[in-house]
């Protein structure tokens, strides 16, 4: 039996609740100095996870008790001290590859500083989130009858590993493409390598103000490091696709909401196989997984015991090469699906007859 660890953390305080209810009755000014302090916590065993090739997997989930807002701000030593610690906790398990989900892939050089600490191998998973984000994408194009060559395609995060990756797969396959980050030094070297890399007509531009750039575009990739909500409803443009990538979300639940000429969809949500049992609520619809956390499974079962995805730098050929193995073990894209529930035929029909109006 193969076995993995992949480490989470909560997003924000209030995810503690679904471990420990009573943390709901205590002031979040002490909950965030306890959680600076807890040890790794062992959230649950996944179980069930059986390849189409017959291989089976087991795996642990455990948590670095940190929120996002912490990851960020407090010293990066500690954090990925914490990190680590956690990692460790599911090598005592058995774990012999761990994924890192969420914001604990993006500390100590997006995983790199962490697998220098580790006697087994490390992935962030962003490469099978870039294939299976990709996919949801063109679907949701395909059902809306919208034409990627004929589309202006802005990536909020541009800059970021996943963000880079999206747009060097996507550059020759758009009319334009429009990048947005909050490193304007950083988003004219990418602009600069895509213009001498991506042999393509396609119309490059960027920006650093997010607001200014989604009235215009036909789809919008957001996957920043944002803690907070950064596409408001008001700014989108009838019609258009939302791939939120990012966790926690940067689309405004308000979108939701407001907007049925807007189709926002999940990016990286994937349909493992076998009875699979996360037992942990992590909010994920029954029978699907991350992305990221697909990317460890695969490799468990594939018994591909190397470091995957690590650094700033997303290897295009990984991407293929996970999306194949995925394929081979029998992981699939698990529909397309908004923030609350699946995205069903007459959401197409609604967003395509309320743009019209619009």
């Amino acid at each position: 039996m193969h076995k993995f660890g992949f480490i989470v953390h909560p997003l924000h305080l209030q995810d503690l609740a679904r471990k420990f209810s009573f943390s709901s009755w205590i002031p979040d000014v002490i909950l965030e100095k306890v959680l600076r302090y807890l040890p790794p916590i062992n959230l649950s065993r996944l179980t069930g996870l059986r390849s189409q090739q017959g291989v089976e997997a087991e795996g642990y989930f455990v948590a670095c008790t940190l929120t996002s807002k912490q990851i960020l701000t407090l010293p990066q030593d500690k954090v990925l001290k914490q990190i680590v610690s956690a990692a460790k906790k599911a090598i005592d398990l058995g774990a012999e590859i761990i994924g890192l989900g969420a914001y604990t892939s993006i500390v100590g050089q997006a995983g790199v500083e962490v697998a220098k600490q580790l006697e087994v191998p490390v992935t962030t998973g962003n490469s099978y989130t870039v294939a299976t984000a990709l996919e949801a994408v063109k679907l949701a194009a395909q059902k809306l009858d919208l034409k990627l060559s004929e589309s202006n395609l802005a990536i909020i995060g541009a800059t970021g590993s996943i963000g880079k990756a999206c747009s060097k797969l996507l550059a020759s396959e758009v009319e334009s493409l429009t990048l947005a980050a909050r490193n304007e030094v950083k988003l004219k070297r990418l602009i600069n390598y895509l213009t001498e890399n991506i042999f393509s007509s396609t119309e490059l531009g960027y920006s650093t103000d997010i607001n200014s750039l989604l009235p215009q575009a036909d789809i919008v990739i957001t996957v920043s490091s944002s803690v907070d909500a950064l596409v408001q409803a008001q700014y989108l443009k009838p019609g258009a696709i939302v791939c939120d990538i990012a966790r926690p979300r940067d689309v405004a639940q308000q979108v939701s909401e407001v907007r049925e000429d807007v189709l926002v969809i999940e990016g990286g949500l994937v349909a493992p196989p076998g009875p699979v049992k996360l037992n942990f609520d992590f909010g994920l619809p029954p029978g699907s997984v991350y992305a990221c956390m697909a990317e460890t499974m695969i490799l468990a079962l594939e018994n591909k015991y190397e470091n995957y995805t690590l650094g700033r730098d997303i290897s295009l050929r990984k991407i293929q090469e996970i999306k194949r193995l995925g394929e081979k073990h029998g992981f699939s894209l698990a529909g397309l699906r908004n923030l609350k529930r699946p995205v069903k035929e007459e959401d197409f029909k609604q967003v395509k007859e309320a743009a019209l109006l619009t």
